[in-house]
């Protein structure tokens, strides 16, 4: 259910979406200190749908959550999992410079897959958008690709599932509403997480809790905001922001763990933002040009 094209509330919902993420990205450094990722993934699944059952209730109940195109939610739900697999598989394989790298050609992929699925248009400026991100990105991990192992295959194959995965939300706000795409990513994902995290199981400690509902609340709404954001604007536009998640990641490190952010970093960030805001500028035009 697509709301009215607008770019600037898209760019707000992805400020939320990226305001999550990096929260998350802190709760998890400290979760992963003691409890596996399986159990987090399945943590994080169950207080997300614990969290959100008052907002169905509100709502009207869970008759506002049924879905006229189920497998469309089990295949994308299906491929974001196991997309994140491989993304922590690849993590234990790589090193992080090359990983964070071939993560972020998901963009690519997006809009590849936006294109031939959803039918929409690249245009020359988005293009140049989303090479400019991934330029950015390359000046900030100065990845050494000299050569190619099944780690990296790997990697590239989590960052092909999630521009699948990212693309078929897309598809998904054009059926259902956002509170009912993330109502099924819940459940669903409960469901394929419990036989792993169980086989992993250990109980948290008190000191790991408050991180534990972190992760939780915004690993939840953190989806909510994405989709949120493609109700206002094509994936191919909204998908390019989520590169300054790299050089605020950068600062939030510098910040709270004293990572030292260099020139490169500077480089890279000034890089993206001169992208994305090509990319908005190139869209701003298209909405302004007659259909």
């Amino acid at each position: 259910m697509s709301a009215q094209p607008s770019l600037p509330k898209a760019a707000l919902w992805m400020a939320g979406w990226l305001a999550m993420m990096l929260m998350m990205t802190v709760a998890g450094r400290e979760a992963t200190r003691e409890i596996d990722v399986f159990q987090i993934m399945e943590m994080r699944a169950v207080i997300g749908l614990a969290l959100l059952i008052p907002f169905i209730l509100m709502a009207g109940g869970f008759r506002t959550v049924r879905t006229q195109v189920p497998m469309q939610h089990v295949g994308r739900n299906v491929v974001h999992y196991f997309a994140q697999f491989a993304w922590f598989l690849a993590l234990t394989m790589i090193p992080l410079a090359q990983l964070i790298s071939i993560e972020f050609t998901m963009p690519v992929w997006t809009a590849v897959f936006a294109a031939l699925l959803l039918g929409e248009r690249i245009g020359g400026l988005k293009i140049v958008s989303i090479i400019l991100g991934i330029l950015g990105v390359a000046i900030i991990v100065r990845p050494g690709l000299d050569h190619v192992d099944p780690g990296q295959l790997i990697a590239l194959g989590a960052a092909v599932g999630f521009g699948i995965s990212v693309t078929m939300v897309k598809g998904l706000t054009r059926h259902d509403s956002v509170l009912t795409i993330i109502f099924w990513m819940l459940v669903i994902q409960i469901v394929l997480g419990l036989v792993p995290a169980l086989m992993v199981w250990t109980w948290p400690s008190a000191a790991v809790w408050p991180w534990i509902v972190v992760i939780g609340v915004c690993g939840t709404f953190s989806h909510y905001c994405m989709a949120r954001a493609m109700t206002h604007a094509d994936a191919t536009i909204v998908v390019p922001m989520d590169f300054l998640r790299v050089p605020l990641s950068a600062l939030l490190g510098y910040l709270l763990y004293n990572e030292f952010l260099d020139m490169w970093t500077v480089a890279g960030a000034l890089l993206i933002l001169f992208g994305n805001a090509l990319n908005l500028r190139g869209a701003g035009t298209a909405r302004l040009k007659p259909e």
